[in-house]
C-alpha cells in the first residue's frame, strides 16, 4: 500500500529545514547502509546525533502528531528519529530492501521492527531532474517525485530505489515506524476501513444536514468493527 500524503510540513516548516540543512554538515551516506545496500548507494546524509539532526527529528514528529492521515495509514507505535539525506548529480541508491530491525538511538540498544517506511520530500520536483523514489510491489514498479513537504508511506518490505540525480539536489526525510499492526494486509484492510468510515459520516452529515453523521447507526457500528479489528490484530 503507498500513500501519498499532501502538506505534512508546512512551507515555513520546509524553508526551516533547508536552512538548517544547509548550515549543516554533510557525511557519506553509506555510514549507515547495511553491507549490501553500502554498495548502491552513493548520496550524502547529516550525522543523526549532531544538533541540526535533533532541532530537525521534533519539528517533523510534531508534524506527524497532528496527522491524522499518517496515523491512519501507518498505525504507529515508535517511530524511529527522522534522518535527512541529498542527493547531488550523479548521485544514487539503488535497489535494495530497508533493514527489518533498526535500533533506536539514545535507548541503550532498544531495538525495533521497521513495519512502514517514509520519506518527506524537502526539494520541489522543479529543483532537480532524475531522483525519482521508485518502489516495486504487486503492481509494479511505480515512481514517485512529490512537491516539498508531501510524503510518502509505504511498506518497509518493498524493494525501492533512487534513480540517479542528473541536475540539481534532491533532498528528504526519511524515516521508519514499527505498526501496532504487523501484517501489512491487515493494516491496509484497517486503513481502508477507516477511509470508508470518514467518507460515510460527511455524506451522512452532508444528507442529514449536520457536521458529521455521527449518530447514524451505521456509523457506530463501523466504528465498532474497526476497534474490534485493531484489538484483535495489533501488537504492544
Amino acid at each position: 500500500m503507498l500513500i501519498q500524503i499532501p502538506d505534512v510540513l508546512t512551507s515555513a516548516e520546509v524553508k526551516h529545514c533547508r536552512q538548517v540543512l544547509e548550515a549543516s554538515q554533510w557525511v557519506d551516506g553509506r555510514l549507515t547502509a547495511g553491507d549490501l545496500a553500502a554498495k548502491s548507494k552513493r548520496n550524502l546524509q547529516i550525522p543523526a546525533d549532531s544538533a541540526e539532526a535533533r532541532e530537525l527529528d521534533e519539528l517533523i514528529l510534531n508534524a506527524l502528531g497532528r496527522n491524522t492521515a499518517y496515523h491512519s495509514a501507518a498505525l504507529p507505535f515508535r517511530v524511529l528519529p527522522p534522518r535527512f539525506n541529498r542527493y547531488d548529480v550523479g548521485m544514487t541508491f539503488g535497489t535494495h530492501v530497508d533493514n527489518a530491525i533498526q535500533t533506536v538511538p539514545g535507548t541503550g540498544g532498544m531495538r525495533m521492527r521497521a513495519d512502514v517506511s517514509s520519506t518527506i520530500f524537502l526539494s520541489e520536483p522543479g529543483e532537480y531532474d532524475g531522483g525519482e523514489l521508485v518502489i516495486d510491489d504487486a503492481h509494479g514498479s511505480r515512481a514517485i517525485k512529490l512537491p516539498a513537504g508531501h510524503m510518502i508511506v509505504y511498506p518497509a518490505s518493498t524493494l525501492h530505489r533512487v534513480t540517479p540525480v542528473t541536475r540539481g539536489s534532491r533532498w528528504a526525510s526519511f524515516f521508519w515506524a514499527q505498526s501496532l499492526v504487523k501484517d501489512e494486509t491487515s493494516r491496509t484492510m484497517l486503513h481502508e476501513l477507516d477511509c470508508a468510515i470518514i467518507a460515510l459520516r460527511q455524506e451522512l452529515g452532508r444528507v442529514a444536514g449536520d457536521e458529521t453523521g455521527d449518530e447514524h447507526p451505521a456509523v457506530h457500528s463501523l466504528v465498532s468493527h474497526y476497534h474490534n479489528l485493531l484489538r484483535r490484530w495489533s501488537e504492544l
